[in-house]
């Protein structure tokens, strides 16, 4: 990240992919906190902007999503091509799908992508049990799914397959682990961090999405922490990582060659008991300016 010159952080304050659209101040609400004004004259981090998902006006859920994303997608590149280091800062982890379009446009190909979420957020409108879009996003940034969710930032995938990993799920269908499987995705669940550690399997996740040509991108919906240590989640599950172990991997991850973006989701300030969760997200913002 040296060579960048600064971390810009990008609010995306939308809840219309979750079940519970609460998600949608999340944004708002961290840079109103405490924990926020604490890091605010950090010399290497900037609040950038914040969007918000267009009014309904007869619109549906996934055309408002597709608006988002395609505004989103255009402030990560204009981000990237000015030299700065783009943070989206989530919103419903279906903003997802803007960020990481974005900076497929960038690069001109697909990146790399690691995925650090409690679930595989790898349905299509025909698999969901639920019809909740935040479930949908590692599909349609794979080329599956909704196609006004499909090719925002170019044609075809916008990651690539053989670069993506998802690390730390717990709770899934089985026809995402069927899709995420033929797709040729690197899946490390819970149970295999649990058998290997946390260390050998954050090495093998890096391995694989730094290894992708033109750069990689980390996706972190907080709900893969522990809901005891983070408990300002979307959709919490149980268990799930320690936050000590995630601040050392995402200092490591932040200085990495070829990282080009970073992205916090699924902050729901109306469950985050004592704050626990907006100071997890500060923690996570000085430990990758620190990098």
């Amino acid at each position: 990240m040296k060579a960048l010159r600064r971390l810009r952080i990008i609010g995306a304050a939308s809840g219309i992919g979750a079940q519970d659209a609460a998600c949608a101040d999340g944004p708002v609400a961290f840079h109103r906190s405490q924990a926020w004004r604490e890091l605010a004259e950090h010399p290497a981090i900037d609040w950038g902007r914040t969007l918000f998902a267009p009014a309904a006006d007869g619109q549906g859920r996934s055309a408002r999503i597709a608006a988002l994303c395609r505004h989103l997608a255009d402030e990560v590149e204009a981000t990237l091509a000015a030299g700065d280091f783009p943070l989206v800062l989530g919103g419903d982890h279906s903003v997802a799908i803007g960020t990481w379009s974005g900076l497929a446009r960038f690069l001109g190909v697909p990146s790399g992508l690691l995925w650090i979420d409690a679930h595989l957020d790898s349905h299509t409108p025909e698999s969901s049990y639920s019809g909740a879009v935040h479930g949908m996003p590692l599909a349609c940034l794979l080329g599956r799914g909704d196609k006004r969710l499909l090719a925002i930032g170019r044609p075809g995938p916008q990651i690539s397959a053989a670069h993506t990993v998802v690390l730390g799920a717990r709770s899934y269908e089985p026809e995402e682990r069927q899709f995420l499987a033929q797709a040729g995705v690197r899946v490390i669940m819970a149970e295999e961090i649990e058998a290997r550690g946390f260390a050998a399997c954050l090495d093998e996740a890096a391995a694989i999405v730094a290894a992708a040509p033109a750069g990689f991108g980390v996706s972190l919906d907080l709900d893969a922490v522990d809901p005891a240590l983070a408990p300002g989640v979307g959709s919490p599950a149980p268990d799930g990582l320690l936050a000590s172990d995630l601040l050392t991997a995402w200092r490591w991850l932040a200085g990495l060659p070829g990282l080009r973006g970073l992205e916090i989701v699924e902050y729901n300030p109306d469950r985050d008991r004592h704050g626990a969760t907006a100071q997890l997200i500060a923690a996570l913002l000085a430990e990758a300016a620190a990098a």
